[in-house]
């Protein structure tokens, strides 16, 4: 067990976005067996939990090796920390050796730039390349699912049905449509249903409730017994939709403080979502359907929280998950013929990734400064109001989610 020292000297706290902030301080004592450390600021003692998948860096932004258990981890050591704000404790996302809360290190990252020079995926051919990866949501510069993907899609599609609270079809049942993700997530799926709660065209049937939280990556829905799983049994209790009644599912991928090339950042992240959907499969057993989005813009990052290229490339990780699947992945098995169900199927919800400023050619969607919060990673107004569009344009449009999502298609013949 490591005990260092951590004083918040003078308190130099920078907020980041709503319940995220960022502290310069000097250790005092790590315990690393409970990952819990005990600061002391503003005259009282304060206890902080250093999250599983916080990212422990040295100077240069690089990882620390044996994380908490370093021997650089000394007392009287200046550290800069991205704290997340919790129900019980404050949760550190990153510590990083040094005195100050450091930029993105040039070439690892970028930030402040209004574009990038990266190419959506939705508009990337198949002999386009991005670190060996063609072109297209579903790929080989396909946006569309294969014969074979559409068929399982159809089918899933026609199994969501209004159901009482034990899952039976019921006339008068309804149809849950859940979000599972973080922070941004949840300031965007909370005005996409503040827009489709007033939409005439939706099915009264479809009750929409956002259980996405703030601080909560997948790394933290991986787990089974995590406090978001109770949280968002807590929020569907209060909707009066039943866990029988989830049947379709927006998640939304991402992870704090990713670091390293795509094969490495992007391995975690694909390891720590499927076990997101085995857990909301277990926990929702009429889950038909769960639609994958990656990460907005994020060329504006001003912290390491999750900046460009991350963003951009959690829609190879989508599009991996959809493929493993489709070949038959046991571990995402989907189909009851093919032994024991696992996961729910999974299809592409809206792709959010444009370049910045630089407007996509089939709908014009971009992203400009304003758009986000101080911190260029959050959503601000008009940032959120956009996913909110893309998403109910997407459910109102999508041919396996209109059939359920309007009204015309609930109860039809």
């Amino acid at each position: 067990m490591l005990t260092c020292i951590l004083l918040l000297a003078s308190l130099l706290i920078t907020p980041v976005q709503g319940d995220q902030f960022e502290v310069v301080a000097v250790l005092r004592t790590v315990d690393s067996g409970s990952r819990m450390i005990t600061a002391f600021a503003n005259g009282r003692d304060r206890t902080l939990l250093v999250a599983a998948e916080a990212q422990i860096l040295d100077e240069s932004g690089q990882t620390l090796k044996d994380g908490l258990n370093s021997k650089q981890l000394v007392e009287g050591l200046n550290v800069s920390l991205t704290v997340q704000r919790g129900d019980r404790a404050p949760t550190i996302l990153v510590l990083q050796i040094g005195k100050k809360p450091s930029p993105i290190p040039t070439g690892t990252a970028q930030a402040g730039k209004p574009t990038t020079g990266l190419q959506p995926l939705n508009e990337m051919s198949a002999t386009d390349r991005y670190q060996g990866e063609e072109g297209g949501l579903y790929g080989a510069g396909s946006n569309e699912p294969s014969p074979q993907l559409a068929v399982a899609a159809a089918e899933a599609a026609a199994a969501i049905v209004p159901r009482d609270e034990t899952g039976r079809p019921a006339a008068n049942g309804k149809i849950g449509l859940i979000s599972i993700s973080m922070s941004n997530a949840t300031q965007e799926f909370s005005r996409f249903k503040q827009l489709a709660d007033r939409d005439p065209q939706k099915s009264p049937a479809v009750q929409i409730v956002d259980c996405a939280q703030g601080g909560q990556t997948m790394a933290r829905w991986a787990d089974p017994n995590g406090n978001c799983w109770r949280e968002a049994a807590r929020r569907l209790n209060a909707a009066d939709v039943s866990p029988e009644q989830v049947q379709a599912a927006w998640i939304k991928l991402a992870n704090a403080g990713p670091n390293g090339d795509l094969q490495s950042h992007g391995r975690q992240l694909e390891r720590d979502t499927r076990e997101v959907l085995k857990n909301a499969k277990k926990t929702f057993p009429n889950l038909q359907v769960a639609f994958l989005s990656s990460r907005i813009y994020a060329g504006y990052a001003t912290t390491r929280l999750n900046p460009e290229p991350y963003a951009y490339e959690g829609g190879f990780v989508v599009r991996g998950l959809i493929k493993a699947q489709v070949q038959g992945d046991d571990d995402l098995n989907d189909r009851d013929t093919e032994g024991e169900v696992k996961a729910p199927l999974l299809l592409w919800g809206p792709y959010l990734w444009a370049d910045g400023v630089s407007a996509r050619k089939a709908d014009g969607l971009k992203w400009e400064a304003d758009d986000f919060g101080n911190d260029g990673t959050h959503p601000s107004e008009s940032g959120r109001q956009k996913v909110a569009l893309q998403l109910l344009q997407f459910f109102k449009t999508d041919a396996h989610s209109k059939t359920w999502f309007l009204q015309t298609a609930v109860g039809r013949d």
